[in-house]
């Protein structure tokens, strides 16, 4: 077989294998990086890229090592759902760097956590006046979560006694790329007659909407692919 169709072969299969590992770890490993999903990844991306090109070793060595190391990644994650302790040397510990409004210079220079990270992570917190702050925790996935003193909170219905209109459920997706979603509609016992109701109130076609939601409000959202802006801004 010429080398450049068994590289093509191989790179397809550690693309698939990739994605089949992805999925059986879950999302956790994908959204929130930790110590050993840093190394997880790493690691998984190292053999997969020698399946990929590396002619000179064995194509089922390599899927070996992909399944056993999957395998040790599953039961890693499995003993830290069970131990606290094994979780927490897996994953490590959130650790505050402001407390009470005051800065634990200790704390951040154990971490190698310097001021300019600080500040660029609470300006992504939109704070950008660090005496607004009580507390910032730097999360065991490299986030910093920020709670503001009382006076620098966002002021809700609640705390000004405004009442609001109760929400039961989540969103429902019903039209997507011009067709109906009949599943949600189903599932959610959504007359099919309301929905097209609804879309004649509007001068609509279902082939019209690019995107349609039912909100927990009870508010129809339509979106058409005619937005009707004669210069729509193409870029940032």
């Amino acid at each position: 077989m010429p080398d450049s169709i068994e590289v093509l072969i191989r790179t397809v299969g550690a693309f698939s294998a990739l994605l089949i590992i992805a999925r059986v770890l879950g999302k956790q490993t994908i959204a929130q990086m930790t110590y050993f999903d840093f190394v997880a990844a790493i690691t998984v991306g190292a053999i997969a890229a020698n399946l990929a090109f590396n002619t000179f070793l064995k194509v089922h060595h390599l899927l070996i090592s992909l399944a056993i190391f999957s395998c040790v990644a599953l039961a890693s994650a499995f003993i830290s759902l069970k131990s606290r302790k094994a979780r927490k040397f897996l994953a490590g510990d959130p650790t505050v760097v402001i407390q009470n409004g005051k800065i634990l210079e200790h704390n951040m220079r154990k971490m190698r956590y310097s001021f300019d990270h600080l500040n660029q992570a609470l300006r992504e917190k939109n704070v950008f006046n660090i005496e607004e702050v009580l507390f910032a925790i730097v999360e065991i996935n490299g986030t910093l979560t920020v709670l503001k003193k009382p006076q620098y909170r966002t002021v809700t219905r609640q705390d000004l006694w405004i009442a609001a209109n109760p929400e039961y459920r989540l969103p429902i997706e019903l039209i997507m790329d011009g067709k109906i979603i009949e599943k949600n509609l189903r599932e959610n016992q959504i007359p099919y007659s309301w929905l097209e109701s609804e879309l004649i109130k509007r001068n609509l076609r279902v082939d019209e909407v690019a995107y349609s939601v039912l909100g927990g409000n009870g508010h129809l959202y339509i979106d058409t692919y005619d937005d009707k802006i004669s210069s729509p801004i193409d870029q940032e």
